[in-house]
């Protein structure tokens, strides 16, 4: 128990240190901005209806958009909250498009599913808490993740659905301030999806971007393919190519469960920086993320991110899946101690139904249905990652039979 209030003791240090709670800085408006006053204008608050609850949501009808955030001047964007009538349905989690537009750009800094955003993939609304995003009861959104900008921000939800939202609850809340630093670092978010990975072809989680900043995180959601059954999914390592890296990363992991914190698998859970919001083995549905708060991640010419697509099971197990079900895999490593044996690296590799193919654990290149978000900082409002996949491919298969 003692050990518990130190470390609660050090965490709100470390919170309260880059300002007092008591300290009231210079020239700094606090605003809030919600349908009941949609310009953050001073004393224009609940206006309507005589300020009983005139105007608390909006509808949005198919193929509509509508503005959360449309101001200009200079500030930081501190909080957002969102909810909406049809927040349990991942055809419209994955249906509604959030984009965030910085300092008079065009093209958006953040254009991502809007259930994804808020840090749970496949289209699930679960009740979660990390240290950017969380989900109290499974019923609305947050996000923590500070937002600068210098002229002017716009935040919108675009409806892709082929129905009506009937409601849309939001409010975000700001600073309006100057901004002293030559340099701002712009808050990014990219999402990526494919339904079928390539085989042997890591998953791209953040293409190539040019410029400076941080990489903040991911959260990552995978449906398994039925040919390779229950068998574990999570051998691959992330890479992360920093500053020039070309064939090879700076950075790299072990596998995917120790790249979230856990080990020898992964079941549910959710912590401040890591965790692993959905895993259904019946279903093939898992979901997790880590972000990189107590270790960041820097970048002064450019960032890639990827994670491999990387499975592992007994050597008969894996042949069964060739043999009896028809699945696709590349194997790679055999391990059964004190042998670990590197298939890729041998002149000329046993094949797997041969006789002399080692004994032991069997870790194999796989294919399955990948989506993730990655959010980051960047010196410029805007990038040159591709635009949103269209809503056909967000949507396809969400829901697993």
């Amino acid at each position: 128990m003692k050990n518990l209030f130190f470390l609660f003791a050090v965490l709100m240090s470390l919170t309260l240190s880059a300002q007092e709670l008591y300290d009231l800085p210079k020239n700094e408006k606090t605003r809030w901005i919600s349908f009941e006053n949609i310009n953050a204008k001073k004393g224009a608050g609940a206006k309507e209806n005589k300020g009983a609850k005139g105007h608390p949501f909006e509808r949005i009808p198919a193929g509509e958009s509508v503005d959360l955030v449309n101001i200009d001047g200079s500030g930081i964007i501190k909080r957002i909250w969102l909810t909406h009538s049809d927040h349990l349905t991942p055809e419209m989690l994955r249906s509604l498009k959030i984009e965030m537009f910085w300092d008079g750009e065009e093209k958006p800094a953040v254009s991502v599913p809007l259930g994804d955003f808020f840090g749970i993939g496949l289209g699930k609304s679960v009740p979660f808490e990390s240290a950017l995003f969380s989900d109290p009861e499974a019923r609305s959104f947050n996000c923590v993740i500070p937002m600068p900008f210098k002229d002017g921000a716009r935040i919108t939800v675009t409806n892709e659905a082929d129905r009506r939202l009937d409601m849309i609850f939001f409010d975000v809340n700001l600073i309006m301030k100057e901004h002293k630093e030559k340099e701002l670092l712009y808050f990014h978010a990219y999402w990526n999806r494919e339904l079928k990975t390539e085989l042997g072809k890591d998953f791209t989680i953040l293409p190539k971007v040019e410029g400076k900043g941080r990489f903040l995180g991911t959260n990552i959601g995978i449906f398994t393919d039925k040919r390779y059954e229950n068998t574990w999914w999570g051998e691959g390592e992330v890479k992360i190519y920093l500053d020039g890296d070309t064939d090879f990363p700076t950075l790299a992991g072990s596998g995917t469960e120790d790249y979230v914190g856990t080990a020898y698998g992964q079941g549910t859970y959710n912590h401040q920086y890591q965790g692993s919001l959905v895993a259904d083995a019946e279903e093939g549905a898992y979901a997790f993320y880590r972000y990189h708060i107590p270790d960041p991640i820097y970048f002064y010419n450019d960032i890639k991110v990827t994670i491999q697509q990387m499975g592992g099971a007994p050597k008969a197990k894996v042949r069964a899946l060739v043999n009896e079900n028809g699945a696709e895999l590349i194997p790679v490593t055999v391990d059964k101690a004190p042998n670990f044996v590197r298939l890729l690296e041998m002149k000329n590799p046993p094949k797997l139904n041969d006789e002399d193919f080692p004994d032991g654990w069997t870790n194999f290149y796989r294919s399955d249905d990948v989506s993730a978000t990655a959010y980051f900082y960047l010196n410029k409002p805007s990038s040159d990652l591709p635009q949103l996949q269209p809503v056909e491919v967000r949507v396809k298969d969400i829901i697993k039979k």
